[in-house]
């Protein structure tokens, strides 16, 4: 298995060396893109695109179906609505060449997640009621997509089976570290990009996932997920996790 980065650190290749990252494409039986688009373009089919071959899959984001105004989207959903029209374009070609496209919500784990958040003290709560988001572990994403190599070609969602507001999920980790939920701010007071992550509000289904890829996440929701990343986040480790409030939607 090889892969590229920018500078070809850690014994990758770099993205430019196009002579060995042509090699390599050649001798490949799976091909695998988590390249963002660069501006308007898919930087490895602009590039590559006359050369992939094999089994091709491409991770790509649930932002791709815009906003549902809290309504569940599965891979049938319109795609391309939203802001994210870029993402949207590189999901359609790559689908055109028969790829297996994962569609991914927010992404949590090790050092990346809300209990490092608000054990740094820049986690913060946004006062949108009926908002909610869909997420998944990054555990969960990669036993997904291994599951997704060899399937059908197409979409398939990869996320847990409980989108909620993040602001429930804030106070959740907060909860498990023994500290006060975070501080609510106002939607105008965050970066234009943090403001663009609430223009959309949207429930993501995994059902095709489920079916096809026999896929079932680890981190059924982020309840499982945040106790287990606990113990590696704070030595402090709530004695009774906190149940989820279910019916605050804040």
């Amino acid at each position: 298995m090889i892969g590229t980065t920018r500078d070809g650190r850690d014994g990758t290749i770099a993205f430019a060396d196009a002579d060995r990252v042509r090699s390599e494409i050649a001798q490949a039986t799976h091909i695998l893109s988590s390249v963002p688009p660069d501006g308007d373009a898919d930087p490895v089919l602009a590039t590559y695109g006359g050369d992939l071959r094999g089994t091709l899959a491409y991770l790509s984001s649930t932002g791709v179906y815009g906003d549902a105004d809290g309504a569940w989207v599965d891979e049938g959903a319109p795609t391309g609505t939203g802001r994210r029209t870029a993402r949207a374009q590189a999901d359609a070609e790559w689908l055109a060449r028969g790829a297996r496209v994962f569609r991914l919500p927010g992404i949590y784990g090790p050092g990346r997640s809300p209990l490092d958040r608000v054990a740094a003290g820049t986690a913060h709560r946004v006062d949108l009621p009926g908002q909610v988001f869909s997420r998944c572990h990054v555990d969960d994403i990669a036993s997904g997509v291994i599951a997704g190599l060899d399937a059908p070609p197409g979409a398939y969602n990869l996320a847990d089976d409980l989108p909620c507001s993040q602001n429930i999920v804030m106070a959740y980790a907060a909860a498990l570290l023994g500290l006060p939920p975070p501080r609510f701010v106002s939607l105008d007071s965050l970066s234009p990009m943090a403001r663009g992550f609430y223009a959309e509000n949207r429930r993501v289904a995994n059902g095709k996932a489920k079916r096809v890829l026999r896929w079932q996440p680890a981190y059924p929701d982020y309840r499982f997920g945040l106790r287990a990343l606990s113990a590696i986040t704070s030595p402090a480790i709530a004695s009774t996790p906190p149940a989820a409030a279910s019916s605050d939607q804040r």
